[in-house]
C-alpha cells in the first residue's frame, strides 16, 4: 500500500485531494505573493485521525504543511514549489466541544471559524473577543498557530492571552492533550506556548480551550478628526482614564485611506463634511450599561476646547457604528484596486507611534518619489500597518505594478531598520510564514534565532512540520 492509499484508509478516499482543481485553492496565498505545489490536501476528521495522517508521512519522510482557513498574509500555510509535501487541512475539525459560561471558557476544535465561535459566545451571553478582518473564514488554529492580533487587542490581548489549553499533534504523530481549563497551572514549562505563534512548524493544533468574557452591554463609538498626528496620544490616553480603562479599540485613520475606500469600496463615506488628515476611530464598552456615552461625550468636548480634537462624531446607531469602523476595514480593500502595495505589519511602544509614522514616511517617499504613504491600524497597541501604494503615474501608461513590487526588499530594509532601530517588531500580527525569514534572521539576535532553532530541532528533528516557514 502506498502512502496516498495509507491516507485514504485513515481519512477516506473523498478526504485525499490530487486532482489539480481540488489542490488549487489549497496552493494560492491570499495576496497571490505565492504558490505552490503538493502531492495532495489530506482533510483528517478528528484528532485521531490527524495523528494517523501525521504517523504516516512522517513514517515516509514526507513533509506536512498544516493550513486552516488560509487567509494568512505571510504565507505560512502554502507548501513550497517543489511538490514533495502534503498539505493537512484542519477544515472538517469543526466540532465546538464545550461552552462554560461559569468558567467562561470555550473548547472547540481548530477547523471552527472564528465567526461561529464569536456567535456560540454570544449565545452563551458571553463575548469571545477575537476579532479580524478574515473572521468570515479564517479558523482558530490558524489564529491561534499565528497569534492573531486583530482590533480588540488593546482590551483583550493577542490571541496568545485568549488560550488556556490546546490539542496539539506532534511531528511524529503523538497526541500532546493540554486541553486544560485551568487560570493558573504553575508546573512548569508552559507548553501550549511552544505552539501559538509557531505557525505549524511544531506540530498541528487540533483543538483549544479559549477564554470568554461578560457580553457588553453598553458600546460608544466615535470618529474624531484630530488636530495632528501627535494629538492622537493624548486623545487615547484622555479616552482610557475618562472611561475606567473601557476603551476597546483605538485605530488610526489616515486621509488617503478614507479616500482610497470612498474611491472603491461601497458604503464608505466620510462621516465630515471638512476633510481632515488623520482621524481616530474609538470604541469604549461595557458589561455594565449606562455612563459610557456620557463618559466619550465629556472627554471629546474637552479635547476639542483643548484643540486635541478639531471635530467628532459620535454614533448614534448600530447602523452608524458599522459605518464607522466599514471606513477602517475598506482600507485594505481599497488598496488592492489602486495597485501593487507594500506591506508592513509593525510595532513600537505606542508613545512612539507618531514618530515612527513620520520618520518612515519621509524615508521611503526620499528613495521612492511619488509613493502613497497608507498608515493605519491599531494605535491603542503600537500596531501599524505601514503600507504603501504604488506611485500614480499620467496616462497613457499609468504606474508600473511590477516595477514597484520589485522594490518591496528594498522598501522593507528601509521601513524595517527605523521600526527596529526603535525597539521594535518586523512582525507585529501576522507572523513570519515564508515571506519574511529573510527579515527575521537579518533583526533577530543570534540567541534568540539559536534558542528558536534547539527547540525546532529537538520538537521537529527531521524538519518535517511546515519546512521552511519561519526558520531558514
Amino acid at each position: 500500500m502506498n502512502l496516498l492509499e495509507r491516507l485514504a484508509a485513515i481519512v477516506g478516499p473523498g478526504n485525499v485531494i490530487t486532482d489539480a482543481a481540488g489542490l488549487a485553492p489549497y496552493l494560492v496565498e491570499e495576496r497571490g505573493l505565492y504558490r505552490g505545489a503538493a502531492l495532495a490536501v489530506i482533510r483528517p476528521g478528528s484528532t485521531a485521525e490527524v495523528a494517523e495522517t501525521v504517523k504516516a508521512c512522517a513514517g515516509a519522510g514526507i513533509p506536512m504543511v498544516p493550513q486552516g482557513g488560509n487567509t494568512g498574509l505571510c504565507g505560512g500555510g502554502v507548501p513550497s514549489e517543489d511538490g514533495r509535501s502534503v498539505v493537512i487541512s484542519t477544515e472538517r475539525l469543526t466540532r465546538i466541544r464545550a461552552v462554560d459560561p461559569v468558567d467562561f471558557t470555550l473548547t472547540a476544535e481548530a477547523g471552527c471559524v472564528l465567526a461561529n465561535l464569536q456567535q456560540a459566545a454570544e449565545e452563551a451571553d458571553c463575548l469571545f473577543p477575537l476579532s479580524l478582518g478574515a473572521e468570515g473564514s479564517c479558523r482558530i488554529g490558524g489564529n491561534i498557530s499565528t497569534n492573531a492580533g486583530g482590533t480588540n487587542v488593546l482590551r483583550y490581548g493577542n490571541t496568545r492571552d485568549l488560550v488556556l489549553g490546546l490539542e496539539v499533534v506532534l511531528p511524529d504523530g503523538r497526541i500532546w492533550n493540554g486541553l486544560k481549563r485551568l487560570r493558573k497551572d504553575n508546573t512548569g514549562y508552559a507548553l501550549q506556548h511552544l505552539f501559538i505563534g509557531a505557525e505549524g512548524t511544531l506540530g498541528i493544533v487540533t483543538a483549544c480551550v479559549l477564554k470568554l468574557f461578560p457580553r457588553p452591554r453598553e458600546i460608544a463609538t466615535a470618529m474624531v478628526a484630530l488636530s495632528e498626528l501627535e494629538a492622537a496620544l493624548p486623545l487615547f490616553a484622555r479616552a482610557r482614564a475618562a472611561s475606567g480603562d473601557s476603551v476597546t479599540a483605538c485605530e488610526l485613520v489616515p486621509r488617503i485611506g478614507l479616500d482610497l475606500g470612498v474611491r472603491h469600496v461601497p458604503g464608505v463615506r466620510d462621516p465630515f463634511d471638512t476633510p481632515h488628515d488623520w482621524m481616530l476611530l474609538l470604541e469604549l464598552s461595557s458589561s455594565r450599561p449606562g455612563g459610557l456615552r456620557d463618559a466619550l461625550e465629556d472627554m471629546l468636548g474637552q479635547a476639542l476646547e483643548d484643540g486635541l480634537a478639531v471635530d467628532a462624531v459620535i454614533a448614534e446607531s448600530a447602523a452608524q457604528r458599522a459605518d464607522f469602523w466599514r471606513i477602517r476595514e475598506a482600507i485594505p480593500e481599497a488598496q488592492k484596486r489602486e495597485g501593487g502595495s507594500i506591506k508592513h505589519d509593525v510595532a513600537v511602544a505606542t508613545s512612539r507611534v507618531p514618530e515612527m509614522i513620520r520618520r518612515c514616511t519621509s524615508a521611503v517617499e526620499a528613495a521612492l518619489p511619488g509613493v502613497r504613504v497608507v498608515p493605519f491600524g491599531h494605535l491603542g497597541d503600537g500596531n501599524t500597518h505601514f503600507n504603501l501604494t504604488q506611485p500614480e503615474a499620467p496616462p497613457p501608461n499609468g504606474a508600473d505594478k511590477a516595477a514597484f513590487l520589485a522594490r518591496w526588499a528594498e522598501m522593507n530594509r528601509i521601513v524595517h531598520d527605523i521600526v527596529v532601530g526603535m525597539e521594535g517588531s518586523i512582525s507585529a500580527e501576522h507572523g513570519i510564514g515564508r515571506l519574511k525569514v529573510d527579515e527575521l534572521a537579518h533583526y533577530k539576535p543570534e540567541v534568540d534565532l539559536d534558542l528558536m532553532r534547539r527547540v525546532k530541532e529537538a520538537v521537529d528533528p527531521r524538519g518535517l512540520m511546515n519546512p521552511g516557514k519561519i526558520l531558514r
